[in-house]
C-alpha cells in the first residue's frame, strides 16, 4: 500500500511539469505544416528525384539542422520578453497570430498548382548538398519569424524554464519534420509521379495549409501564458 502511495506522489508533481496536450497539438501542427507543399519539400523532393534518395536525406539532413540556430534566436530572444512583461507576451501572441493569418492569406492567393522542374537540380556533393541545405535555411529570416510565430502559444510548463521549453519545441520540430521530409526523399518518384496525373492534390493541399494557418493562429491567439 505505502509503494502504491509513493507511486502515485511522484506521478501527480510529474503531470504538473508538462502539458501533453499541448505538446500533441504542436507536433501534429508540424507534421501539417510539413506535409505541405513549400520551398524546402519541394526542393528535397527535386534533389531526391534528379540524384537519388541518399542525396535527399543529406539535403535533409542540412535543412533541419539550420533549425537549431533559428531555435536558439528564438529561445533566448523570446524568453527575455516573457519574463519581462504579460503585455509583451500577449502582443507576441497577437503577432504570431496575425502571421499565420496573413500566411493564409498568401496561401489562398497563390496558384494551386505544384511547379517543379528536373532540369534545374544540378549535381552536387553530399558535403556540398549538407552545407546548402543548412545556409539555405539559417539564411532565411523567414524561418526565425515563423519559430517567433509558432512557438510562443505552445508553451507547456508552469516548471520548466522558458528557454527549457523552447528547445523541446524546437526539437520535437526538427525531428516531426526530418521524419516527413525524410519520407518525402525515400518516396521521392511515386509522389512526383502522383502530383503530375492528379490535378487535384495541389487544390487539396492548399486548402489544406490554409485551413493549418488558421487554426494553428486561433489556437497561439487564445493560448494562455
Amino acid at each position: 500500500m505505502s509503494a502504491i502511495c509513493v507511486v502515485v506522489h511522484c506521478v501527480k508533481p510529474y503531470k504538473k511539469i508538462m502539458n501533453f496536450e499541448i505538446l500533441y497539438t504542436f507536433v501534429l501542427a508540424t507534421f501539417a505544416l510539413a506535409i505541405s507543399p513549400g520551398p524546402d519539400n519541394i526542393y528535397v523532393l527535386m534533389q531526391s528525384i534528379a540524384n537519388g534518395k541518399k542525396y535527399g536525406l543529406v539535403t535533409v539532413a542540412g535543412l533541419i539542422t539550420g533549425c537549431l540556430v533559428h531555435t536558439t534566436l528564438v529561445a533566448f530572444g523570446v524568453s527575455i520578453l516573457i519574463k519581462q512583461s504579460d503585455s509583451l507576451f500577449f502582443m507576441i501572441k497577437l503577432f504570431g497570430a496575425a502571421y499565420l493569418f496573413f500566411l493564409a492569406y498568401k496561401v489562398w492567393k497563390s496558384s494551386a498548382s505544384i511547379q517543379f522542374s528536373e532540369a534545374t537540380v544540378h549535381k552536387k556533393s553530399l558535403r556540398k548538398l549538407f552545407k546548402q541545405g543548412f545556409i539555405m535555411n539559417v539564411l532565411n529570416p523567414k524561418v526565425s519569424i515563423f519559430f517567433l510565430a509558432f512557438f510562443p502559444g505552445f508553451l507547456f510548463s508552469n516548471t520548466l524554464t522558458n528557454v527549457t521549453q523552447f528547445y523541446i519545441l524546437g526539437f520535437l520540430f526538427m525531428i516531426v519534420s526530418f521524419l516527413v521530409f525524410g519520407l518525402i526523399a525515400i518516396m521521392a518518384g511515386y509522389i512526383s509521379d502522383y502530383i503530375k496525373g492528379n490535378s487535384k492534390v495541389g487544390v487539396f493541399l492548399k486548402w489544406m495549409q490554409i485551413i493549418v494557418f488558421i487554426g494553428i493562429g486561433v489556437f497561439i491567439l487564445f493560448s494562455e501564458k
